[in-house]
């Protein structure tokens, strides 16, 4: 009876006998942003571009400086899932340690005092009603005490005040012709045609 296991990724070496070389260009280290590579001899690492995990390199100070061959998981946690593109393949060492270590902690420096900014919503606010409205809303206020629809308000209010209007029509057509209201100035019965004044 045969047993079956999930094979997870093995720990990588720090330093390897393989003397394969990958095919592909060297990678420059100054292409990397300085918190992406580690020049401490005790640690020289990188991360891979293709997998974008922490990989060691190996033969730092040589001609033959690499990335080791490498699975793309955490070691021992993760699947064994080899990254075939970034294995063995040589690296350009153009950044001294020195300019490392200013370009880190300069970057240190810019970023270590930014907190997050809480972004507090405003609530939306209904923009505010017109003096009209406002007087329109208070009388429908006091009209809608019986909860009569607005339009039959209207029709009553109207054929309350129809008498008095009625009234003030019958009165005005009562007035004889050519009579003019008391303290109203007369009204010019001739056609005014101004003419130019003399200079």
């Amino acid at each position: 009876m045969s047993s079956t296991f999930e094979r997870t990724a093995r720990s990588r070496r720090s330093r390897t006998r393989s003397r394969t070389v990958s095919a592909r260009p060297a990678l420059a280290l100054s292409t990397l942003k300085p918190h992406q590579f580690d020049l401490r001899p005790a640690c020289a690492s990188l991360v891979c571009p293709d997998c974008e995990t922490w990989v060691p390199i190996t033969g730092l100070g040589t001609k033959t400086t690499k990335v080791v061959p490498h699975d793309t998981g955490r070691a021992g946690k993760d699947a064994s899932v080899r990254c075939r593109l970034g294995g063995n393949r040589l690296v350009k060492v153009d950044v001294t340690v020195r300019k490392w270590a200013e370009r880190l902690e300069d970057g240190h420096a810019e970023t270590v005092h930014r907190r997050k900014t809480a972004v507090l919503r405003k609530p939306r606010t209904a923009p505010a009603p017109a003096v009209s409205q406002i007087a329109a809303q208070k009388q429908a206020d006091s009209e809608h005490g019986d909860g009569r629809p607005m339009w039959l308000l209207r029709e009553m209010k109207w054929a309350s005040t129809a008498p008095a209007v009625r009234d003030a029509d019958t009165r005005r057509a009562q007035l004889p012709d050519g009579e003019a209201p008391l303290g109203a100035p007369p009204v010019p019965l001739d056609t005014l045609h101004p003419g130019r004044r003399a200079s």
